[in-house]
């Protein structure tokens, strides 16, 4: 990989990774619905104007294929963004961001049930290293954010689950129905379709009370950097390097959602969190397949010249 796109693929994750600091930001004063639909609109008035500067048929595509990218638009953007919104309110960024880190373990397991996708023995085990990362998370308190509720930190952390049941959920539908569509036309579309579908809650719960200056920046930096030049940095490393090297991605969104929780918002990174987190991410290096541990077969020596052949 050249360094230019290493440095983009650096930059992908630590915008990915910066999306939870920015929603812990902000969620407490938009809410976690105006935020989300705020975000979405955003990342789609950015976007689509980049779709129709475009020659490669993205826009028409769209509009063929508008039902199955209404459908990601709802599952990958719009209940995702407003389930860790939510779950900001009750736990650490950091936090959140350890658990999206969970999606490609829900993927292989939708995987195996819808698509009938086989999982070897790497492979559960490394589901099962995944989710006892994730049990360990949920076990750990001391890893929640000081003065929330028990009530609240449960439902965070369900939040933070379904959304990346969502993200696995969506990626196999959108490579099973819109393989064929051009990305940028899905992520243009797709938040679109977000913005459409949260506009309603968005304006019925938007705040009283105006946002600080802070909490716009918050939702700016989310809606443009997080949104929308994360998609453009991310549709472009898959025309370069491929899409196996740009799922490098996922690795390192956790390391760059700890750091900026930290440096910015004074969280603590416990020991049992650094636990928890490694398991989560040897597991999914399992279950991907970008770890394997089992031993490769020996390869059967040459039959000799005149030996009989193996009866077997």
């Amino acid at each position: 990989m050249k360094k230019m796109d290493l440095a983009s693929l650096t930059a992908l994750a630590a915008l990915w990774g910066a999306s939870y600091l920015f929603m812990r930001m902000g969620a407490f004063e938009f809410g976690a619905a105006t935020m989300a639909g705020a975000r979405a609109a955003i990342g789609a008035g950015l976007l689509l104007p980049l779709l129709a500067a475009t020659r490669d048929g993205g826009t028409r595509a769209l509009l063929r294929h508008w039902k199955p990218v209404l459908l990601v638009g709802v599952t990958n953007s719009a209940l995702p963004f407003v389930l860790f919104a939510l779950a900001a309110l009750g736990i650490n960024a950091s936090l959140s961001a350890i658990f999206n880190a969970a999606t490609p373990l829900y993927a292989a397991v939708i995987g195996r049930v819808w698509l009938g996708e086989a999982i070897g023995r790497m492979r559960a085990a490394g589901l099962a290293l995944g989710f006892c990362g994730v049990l360990w998370l949920v076990a750990d308190g001391a890893s929640f954010k000081p003065g929330a509720s028990a009530v609240a930190t449960g439902w965070a952390v369900l939040a933070c689950v379904a959304a990346t049941m969502l993200y696995a959920f969506s990626a196999h539908y959108s490579k099973r129905y819109l393989a064929a569509v051009p990305p940028l036309a899905v992520a243009a579309g797709s938040q679109l379709a977000a913005a459409l579908v949260l506009a309603p809650a968005a304006l019925a719960l938007h705040p009283a009370t105006p946002p600080s200056a802070r909490a716009w920046g918050a939702l700016l930096c989310l809606g443009v950097g997080c949104t929308a030049l994360a998609y453009v940095l991310f549709f472009r490393l898959i025309a370069r390097v491929g899409a196996a090297k740009t799922m490098a991605v996922p690795f390192l969104v956790p390391a760059f959602g700890v750091l900026w929780g930290v440096l910015f918002l004074g969280e603590t990174f416990t020991a049992a969190m650094a636990a928890g987190s490694a398991l989560i991410v040897l597991g999914t290096a399992l279950a991907t397949g970008v770890v394997n541990l089992a031993r490769p077969r020996a390869a059967r020596p040459l039959p000799q010249p005149g030996a009989r052949p193996d009866a077997n």
